[in-house]
């Protein structure tokens, strides 16, 4: 199970740089950026909307 977590990972990660270097060259570096900061930051506040009480826990609650 820890083998194919570790391929899930390392993909996710290639995925992504592949991904943001696609973006890079179609719209430049600088609106790369500022599109995926404001990506997010959209999404940052999305799950805030979705799950209001994660974003009023002051800390998670004790497991049995």
């Amino acid at each position: 199970m820890s083998a194919v977590n570790g391929v899930f990972i390392g993909a996710s990660n290639e995925l992504g740089e592949f991904e943001s270097g696609v973006v890079a060259a179609l719209i430049g570096v600088v609106p790369a950026v500022l599109v995926g900061g404001a990506a997010t930051l959209l999404v940052a506040l999305g799950w805030t909307r979705l799950f209001p009480e994660l974003w009023r826990m002051q800390k998670f609650p004790d497991q049995a």
